[in-house]
């Protein structure tokens, strides 16, 4: 019965599921998409002391759930709103998901549901409501900071010329692809990881600023190589370096968790407090 109820939610999502597999493989601004079931699968792990005394007791909020579930997808697929399509869709999984185990295994892995919102493709209204200004700030502090290590930049606009070779910064290189990916990251550092709840909505917080602070650090050498190498390999070198920030982000975390640690109690704060361990609750 279980298997069917959960098998009737996916199928009646069965387009959206499609479009989220196709967006997770083919936009690359939703790419953390293929990394949201290794999250929600680390997050179960690390959470799941306890799991086996919880009830299947308190369903009716996931019927409710899938219910209200049905009805946003519907209107969003009437009204042609892909948020409301998709993220209907979602409530339903999640919905049916709740009434087969209960609200008690629901409350104990609550970060894991939550990070099934990563699911979700950004709308391409949101995204340009977000990527322009990421422009404008992206290509001014890559000059500035540029001209601070003695590279000749020239800015109009979001655009950036060295030795008489253009950077644009458009979608490809304003940071929106690394932003939803680094906060997928440290949502999973601040839910696998024990941190006062303050330190947790503060490493949440902060993602969207670190993800700029990497993004220009990965574009001052690539605008170096566009001025000095050639187009390929200063391409590939963007490529590249957009999977190392993403290391580069994590230890920026860890230090601003450090830091956190260090200025609410300097006796205890440690670099080797600031690991990934498990929640013990």
């Amino acid at each position: 019965m279980a298997a069917v109820l959960i098998g009737a939610a996916m199928f009646a999502g069965s387009e959206v599921w499609r479009d989220v597999w196709n967006s997770g493989l083919h936009d690359e601004e939703s790419s953390q998409i293929l990394l949201v079931p290794v999250v929600v699968a680390w997050i179960v792990w690390v959470r799941r002391e306890g799991l086996s005394a919880c009830r299947p007791v308190g369903r009716m909020p996931g019927a409710i759930m899938v219910g209200l579930g049905w009805l946003i997808h519907t209107v969003g697929n009437r009204h042609q709103v892909q948020s409301a399509w998709h993220g209907g869709a979602l409530l339903m999984a999640v919905g049916a998901l709740v009434t087969v185990v209960g609200r008690e295994v629901f409350w104990k892995l609550l970060p894991a549901f939550g990070a099934l919102i990563f699911l979700l493709p950004v709308p391409a209204t949101g995204r340009h409501l977000v990527a322009y200004p990421l422009q404008t700030v992206t290509a001014h502090a890559t000059q500035t900071l540029g001209e601070m290590f003695g590279m000749s930049v020239e800015r109009t606009g979001n655009l950036l010329s060295i030795n008489g070779n253009n950077v644009a910064i458009v979608e490809a290189c304003n940071g929106m692809r690394m932003i939803f990916t680094l906060l997928l990251v440290c949502y999973t550092f601040a839910f696998t990881t024990a941190l006062p709840g303050y330190v947790r909505m503060l490493v949440l917080a902060g993602s969207p600023l670190i993800a700029v602070i990497c993004n220009v650090i990965r574009l001052v050498p690539t605008v170096y190589m566009f001025g000095h190498t050639s187009k390929a390999a200063a391409e590939a070198f963007h490529d590249v370096a957009g999977w190392v920030m993403l290391l580069v982000g994590y230890v920026l975390l860890m230090g601003g968790v450090w830091l956190v640690r260090w200025i609410a109690d300097p006796a205890e704060a440690s670099l080797g407090g600031v690991v990934v361990v498990p929640v013990r609750r």
